[in-house]
């Protein structure tokens, strides 16, 4: 194919603010976690496809396939729709004591 680019997995966008290895970077509707640190405006390279073990909302819960949104005001991920964005769904089950869930990005 003379119109292939790349598989897409691994992309590398200007960071929309300083971005640390790990977290999650959200760019309108593209999203993926960080794979190093960046600054403002520079170039990060995000990994938009795997399971990544995520910080969540201290009370929250998640069972086995639930929603995964990811709350960019507390850099954690929720149960939470309203005003969050999706960005997976829970692969392992996450009581609400447990301080992080196992996400596989969507």
């Amino acid at each position: 194919m003379k119109n292939f680019v790349q598989q897409g997995v691994n992309l590398t966008i200007p960071a929309p603010a300083n971005i640390l290895s790990g977290e999650v970077v959200i760019v309108g509707d593209l999203h993926g976690i960080a794979s190093i640190n960046a600054a403002e405006t520079q170039d990060v390279t995000i990994v938009t496809e795997g399971v990544f073990e995520l910080a969540k909302v201290a009370a929250d819960a998640f069972t086995v396939g639930a929603k995964v949104y990811y709350k960019a005001a507390d850099k954690l991920v929720t149960a939470t729709a309203s005003g969050n964005t999706l960005i997976g769904v829970a692969v392992t089950a996450a009581a609400a004591s447990t301080a992080t869930v196992n996400v596989k990005l969507i």
